[in-house]
């Protein structure tokens, strides 16, 4: 179950970042968001490739076809296994940022579908009239025509996209929060065994490891949980 599991490394110093790495061997993936990668990314992610880690770039790309497709070309040399973009960017970006990382048959490129941190009121302020669940599987749709092959999107919108896309469809899961800890700003959120049992493939967790007194620990305490209760 550890493979599972994608350590975000949402921190503000390189050295921090590399701790984190290092005290947790067993972790098999981590992501390097916008906080991380602008800040000192090209030394996380070669620290990252040495140590054999799998590395899902969470830049959340968005912006015209040309631009992004790109920005997807640039990234290419870091050797992500994971890219996201915005599916918000509409059709033809999805398309073109498919076409530049088809070169790297380990890259999997995952569609942005409603940010966890949004609730239905939020993209009610943005002049979205569909509610969070609704966007999700629209969004889902328009990725799935353009031949996408996973999607990011909250725990509450598992069942839904697994009923409609079947299990061919790759899902990573933010907002999960182990039982008993805080939800800070996730508004959509599930424990990581509830994240399971509905059908993540994989479970991005950040804070109740990272800011954890002894990360290991909690690290195996998720294992443990997701073991015990997703099956």
């Amino acid at each position: 179950m550890k493979g599972k599991i994608i350590v975000a490394l949402d921190v503000d110093r390189l050295d921090e970042a590399v701790r984190l790495v290092d005290l947790l061997p067993e972790a098999e993936a981590f992501k390097v968001g916008l906080q991380s990668f602008l800040g000192f990314g090209e030394p996380l992610l070669a620290h990252l490739r040495q140590r054999r880690k799998r590395i899902f770039l969470d830049l959340k790309f968005h912006d015209i076809p040309n631009t992004v497709a790109g920005a997807v070309r640039s990234v290419l040399r870091f050797g992500p296994t994971f890219l996201t973009v915005h599916l918000a960017g509409g059709g033809e970006m999805i398309s073109q940022a498919l076409a530049a990382a088809v070169v790297d048959p380990g890259l999997t490129v995952l569609g942005v579908t409603v940010l966890t941190s949004l609730g239905d009121a939020d993209l009610r302020e943005t002049g979205v009239s569909l509610n969070s669940g609704d966007a999700v599987l629209k969004l889902c749709e328009l990725g799935v025509s353009r031949g996408l092959r996973g999607v990011v999107c909250s725990p509450l919108e598992i069942a839904p996209i697994r009923s409609r896309f079947g299990r061919d469809l790759l899902l990573v899961t933010p907002g999960i929060r182990p039982a008993g800890s805080k939800t800070g700003d996730q508004k959509r959120v599930f424990t990581p065994a509830a994240a399971v049992r509905a059908g993540s493939d994989f479970l991005v967790i950040g804070r109740p490891i990272i800011q954890a007194a002894d990360p290991a620990a909690a690290f195996q305490r998720i294992v443990e949980e997701i073991s015990a209760g997703g099956n």
